[in-house]
């Protein structure tokens, strides 16, 4: 027994990039169908970033495939059943999702609850231990955070709460698409609605409270300067991957907490550089350079210059895993032993060394955004030759992001998963799109999540989950 929806669409609101909704679930509330939509004023113009695009489309998708608070009561245990692969779900040329039809599995008793904090939390297996490995906790009570602004009159978010999995790919607010992550709590979240056999191999790696532990972004401790993925007062310093400066500032999903965003002047674009700042700071725009926490300035410079800790861009090479080099403007490369400070030639001040953020996780390198993949002449753009060894590539080359290779963890006998598949699912997707289209002047009873761009920070994508009414979508 199949269940459908009709929905009507509207796209007049101001700001509004895309939306998702499942669309027809099964007897057991299982999605079976589901419409992604994206204005197309948004694919054009300036703006226009394709990566981020394709993470916006797969966020809805999550949306649509169960990551909802209208499918969250629907969830099932499938812990003891025998399970039967019914479909895989393809992204990026890649076996991500192979669908189950669970035989005995049973409802979940609840899926969120709120914890002592008033914090509402996912407690399924995966979620807690994939939270657990994340943040090196052992709290049996350490569930996914949901976030807690507009979260309606059931107190339930389609969305992680920023403070705790900012950079996920299911969190309320998407920034720099070189930042945003396939990352393995919303994975495990997919494995847990009993719907799926996930690919875990295919998550990226989370930087943002890596090994913070259990208490890592509540409300009690990101004002307190225990941890350096936050900050207090309104400040310069660097975005927490170090491609950008960054501003000490926050937002209505940070609950007060304050981050340094990251600013526009990206590190690694060489147009950023102005000559009247690398004569007395030193700082260095390329395409492998990052930010540092410094006060530099040279000695033989009369200028009267602030001795305030800063963010400055210098130049960086890896020498092995957790270990790099840096160059100041006129010095030879150094040695930064992580988590101490340098001197510098030349120079009055300091220049600290991040510890556990560069050249050391090998699927975060550079990204050059807002180019089309597709132009030859952009094919090499980014790259930087270095040497054979491996480990110096880390870090200094384009992002994989989304790039994945085949892989055939979700084969089952008589199922194929050869990458010709992909196209027959492309149909079958565009189908239920038009099918969908032939129906949008009518009612719905599904949810939907929007996407709008937050007018604030242009590079910056607001996610909202919004209650479906009688009069639109």
């Amino acid at each position: 027994m199949y269940h459908s929806f009709l929905f009507t669409i509207h796209i007049s609101q101001p700001g509004l990039l895309a939306y998702a909704v499942h669309c027809q679930t099964d007897s057991q509330g299982r999605p079976l169908a589901g419409v992604v939509v994206i204005c197309r004023d948004r694919l054009t113009g300036e703006g226009y970033s394709h990566q981020g695009t394709v993470q916006t489309v797969i966020h809805e998708l999550f949306h649509a495939l169960g990551f909802s608070k209208e499918l969250f009561s629907t969830w099932r245990d499938c812990s003891y059943s025998q399970l039967i692969l019914g479909c895989v779900v393809w992204l990026c040329d890649s076996v991500l999702l192979c669908c189950e039809a669970g035989m005995g599995c049973s409802p979940r008793v609840q899926v969120t609850n709120t914890d002592e904090t008033g914090q509402v939390r996912i407690y399924t297996q995966s979620v807690i231990r994939a939270l657990q490995d994340h943040l090196l906790s052992t709290d049996p009570e350490l569930g996914g955070p949901l976030e807690n602004l507009d979260v309606g009159y059931r107190g339930l978010s389609s969305h992680w709460e920023s403070r705790v999995l900012q950079g996920s790919i299911m969190a309320a607010a998407l920034g720099d698409p070189a930042v945003v992550r396939v990352d393995p709590v919303t994975l495990a979240a997919l494995q847990d609605t009993g719907w799926y056999s996930v690919n875990h191999s295919r998550a990226q790696s989370l930087v943002w409270g890596k090994g913070e532990g259990a208490m890592f972004g509540s409300l009690s401790t990101c004002h307190d300067n225990s941890s350096s993925f936050f900050c207090t007062g309104s400040g310069l310093g660097c975005h927490y991957l170090h491609r950008h400066k960054g501003e000490c500032q926050t937002d209505p999903h940070l609950d007060g907490c304050r981050i340094y965003k990251p600013l526009m002047s990206a590190c690694w674009k060489e147009e950023n550089e102005r000559e009247t700042e690398t004569e007395w700071s030193g700082e260095l725009y390329r395409i492998d350079s990052r930010c540092f926490f410094s006060n530099l300035s040279r000695e033989n410079v009369s200028l009267s210059v602030s001795d305030s800790v800063v963010g400055r861009c210098y130049r960086h090479r890896c020498t092995g895993l957790n270990r790099y080099q840096i160059q100041v403007s006129g010095s030879d490369w150094l040695d930064c032993p992580v988590g101490s400070t340098i001197e510098v030639t030349g120079y009055r001040g300091l220049v600290a060394c991040p510890d556990k953020r560069l050249c050391y996780y090998p699927d975060i390198g550079l990204s050059i955004d807002n180019q089309d993949p597709h132009s030859p002449a952009d094919s090499t753009k980014g790259t930087v030759t270095t040497e054979n060894d491996p480990l110096l590539h880390q870090n200094t080359i384009p992002d994989p992001s989304l790039t994945f290779d085949p892989d055939p963890t979700c084969a089952e006998p008589g199922v194929s998963t050869d990458p010709t598949l992909a196209p027959v699912l492309g149909v079958s997707a565009s189908v239920c799109l038009l099918a969908a289209l032939m129906v949008a002047h009518r009612r719905y009873r599904s949810s939907r999540v929007r996407v709008n761009a937050a007018p604030e920070a242009p590079s910056v994508l607001q996610l909202h989950s919004t209650q479906s009414d009688s009069n639109n979508c």
